[in-house]
């Protein structure tokens, strides 16, 4: 038996072990010590049911023979165990004699827990604390049956002499002993409740700890709450046989009582909380059924939002009142999934969609606010939110049902995303917000195919830089080339502007009538610091890059130019050159500036070969020469992310790596890479 080292907070004022000193850690590195392995099987569930017959009368009897009231069983549940089963008498015997005639003492008691715990080393936790419970019972209800029935029954009366029952129910000893056979009693009351939760817990257990994660922490927390269960069993035995042979030194028994009534909390809440988990599982099992197969569309939102009898109506957004759920029957509805953080920004991107597609009243969109614990504070929060929102809300101070769904399945992780479901509930985008911010209400009916659509065209820089400045759109119109540009270093900026400048303006660009405009992306229209522009382009870039990933093909031209912009995006420099909409080519600022400072070297092919060309093959020559590590940051909360992916400049697999930045509101970022 492992020997236990003391420091001085866990000896008592006599020198003695305090149980109730040591830390969980402690008892585990000794009880550990007594447990081999569990394959000695027997009918543990049977036995536990017998011991809860027996005590929970036993303790009706007591408290009407000590506290004089008139309490009956005929309310309790009488279990019925398998009519095969066969109590191991022995082994009950055995611990019996282990807890027998010891002297009151916490030490004592500890180490008669850990002789029991040696000798039950074969046995499941479980089985240990029933075998133990059970071995007391034996000698607990006997004495209080004999107490009974004595009266009334000759050979109840011989045994009960021998059993020193009478001497105990002497009115003047009964008297004197009451409190300590009350706490007896009520500690007994406390270790069956303590046994009855590891038994539950145990039964539980058979669920993965993958789907009920809960399970992980109740379960590895059974070898301490068992030995404690145990250890007061030998405290309670003790008491026993003190008050049978009216001795004045006892064991104090409420530490034990107040110890168990804590673990019984504990446990309670741990098993509370399993089967929710287990409800959660069962729930999203059911719910990725649904999908599999959808029928209807009300099927699936009730599903996905609502656990079982909780339905309760929308908000509707434009009137503020609450309206059935029906509404969205026979319905394409877009699920505009957030949590509470969102901007005006993230609000106004749908706005226009709602007021195109209500015209119709085949399509509704409804926000399913995502919180896994409602505060007062976030209440007032979503009241805030909801009021500026013209659509329907979900308005449920619960967490939503299929939270676990939406986010395994659809890939949520805290930024807004819009799912598409047809009227019969089948999913038809699994992120349809992507492609809004990119082409906003062009990306109707916001299917997958219209997404592979729209992520083909080379003409989305026009959508992108439509948001960034007024004159972009009639710069497409009239076909005109485009310098998007931008970067981290204002020097490379000015003499980016000074060199595209004198481009736009030389003679051979003129002469063959090439008109050229810049745009400086995080300028305003006085040529000001804008980050809201420069924060409204990236995330359109971010957008377009998820939603080309989303899709389940080889990578494209298209494709190649939307990684290296956005691998551009924390450079010094960067530019985008477009005729119209349409891409010509975007290039890294120590390229694309090289190129435009050779102007005089080929600048007169313009003639022979167009300036596209040119301009193209010139880039190419000068990006062969150089040498330009490619760099993507992905937000993780973006959604479903690409496992690997080629390097734009190369046909390599680009390596991953982990960067943490800390954004700001006001578009600067300063970041650890």
């Amino acid at each position: 038996m492992a020997s236990l080292v003391l420091g001085s907070s866990q000896q008592t004022n006599k020198g003695g072990l305090s149980l109730f000193t040591l830390s969980d850690h402690e008892i585990l590195n000794q009880i550990y010590t007594t447990h081999v392995h569990d394959d000695e099987k027997f009918d543990v569930e049977s036995l536990f049911i017998i011991v809860e017959n027996i005590l929970k009368r036993a303790t009706v009897v007591v408290d009407n023979i000590v506290l004089g009231t008139q309490a009956t069983v005929e309310h309790l549940e009488e279990k019925i165990p398998k009519a095969s089963f066969s109590p191991p008498i022995c082994t009950l015997k055995k611990i019996s004699c282990e807890m027998q005639c010891k002297a009151p003492g916490e030490e004592i008691a500890h180490k008669t827990a850990l002789s029991i715990l040696s000798k039950l080393s074969n046995y499941s936790w479980d089985a240990k604390a029933v075998l133990t419970l059970a071995a007391f019972a034996l000698d607990y209800g006997e004495f209080w049956l004999l107490a009974q029935i004595q009266s009334s029954d000759q050979l109840a009366k011989s045994v009960g002499t021998l059993k020193r029952v009478p001497i105990l129910l002497k009115r003047p000893t009964l008297q004197k002993h009451k409190q300590a056979l009350i706490e007896l009693n009520n500690v007994i009351k406390a270790t069956l409740e303590v046994i009855e939760c590891v038994f539950e817990l145990e039964k539980l257990s058979n669920h993965d700890v993958k789907d009920v994660p809960a399970l992980s922490t109740g379960m590895e927390h059974i070898p301490v709450d068992v030995y404690w269960a145990i250890v007061t069993v030998v405290a309670s035995t003790t008491q026993l046989c003190c008050l049978i042979n009216d001795e004045e030194k006892k064991p104090e028994l409420s530490p034990f009582s107040q110890k168990l009534n804590i673990i019984v909390t504990k446990l309670k809440r741990q098993i509370t909380i399993i089967r929710q988990q287990i409800e959660e599982t069962e729930a999203y099992w059911k719910l990725v059924k649904v999908f599999r197969t959808p029928t209807e569309i009300m099927e699936v939102f009730k599903g996905l939002i609502y656990t079982k009898d909780s339905v309760q109506p929308l908000i509707d957004g434009s009137t503020k009142k609450p309206v059935n759920i029906d509404v969205l029957k026979k319905k394409n509805v877009l699920l505009f999934i957030s949590s509470l953080d969102i901007t005006e920004e993230d609000i106004s991107i749908l706005r226009p969609i709602h007021d195109t597609i209500k015209k119709e009243d085949q399509y509704k969109i409804v926000w399913i606010p995502i919180v896994e614990q409602w505060t007062e504070e976030l209440q007032k929060k979503f009241e805030i939110l909801r009021f500026k929102m013209p659509w329907y809300v979900v308005q449920y101070y619960s967490p939503i049902a299929g939270i676990r769904f939406i986010k395994e399945k659809w890939h949520f992780k805290g930024k807004p995303t819009v799912v598409v479901l047809n009227h019969q509930g089948k999913v038809e985008c699994e992120n349809a917000m992507h492609m809004i911010r990119v082409w906003g209400i062009k990306a109707y009916p916001f299917t997958s195919t219209v997404e592979e659509t729209l992520t083909t065209s080379k003409e989305w820089i026009g959508s992108i830089g439509a948001g960034v400045h007024p004159s972009v759109e009639n710069w497409i119109k009239d076909q005109k080339y485009i310098f998007f540009y931008g970067g981290k270093d204002n020097e490379w900026i000015q003499q980016f502007t000074k060199r595209a400048t004198a481009l736009a303006n030389d003679p051979v660009i003129k002469e063959a009538r090439i008109s050229i405009e810049l745009l400086c992306v995080g300028r305003g229209t006085k040529g000001e610091d804008n980050a809201g522009i420069l924060g409204r382009f990236w995330t359109g870039i971010e957008s377009l890059f998820i939603s080309k990933t989303q899709r389940k093909t080889e990578t494209d031209a298209v494709s190649l130019e939307i990684q290296k912009l956005l691998s551009y995006k924390n450079e010094s420099g960067w530019a985008v050159l477009s005729k119209g909409s349409t891409v010509v080519l975007s290039g890294h600022g120590t390229t694309i500036l090289k190129v435009l400072e050779d102007l005089d070297k080929w600048k007169e092919l313009v003639r022979e070969k167009g300036f596209e060309v040119i301009f193209r093959e010139y880039h190419n020559k000068v990006l062969h020469t150089a040498h330009i590590c490619c760099r993507i940051d992905i937000p993780s909360t973006s959604g479903k992310i690409p496992e690997n992916m080629k390097c734009p400049d190369c046909p390599r697999i680009m390596e991953t790596y982990i960067s943490f930045k800390c954004c700001h509101i006001d578009g600067t970022a300063n970041g650890l890479h």
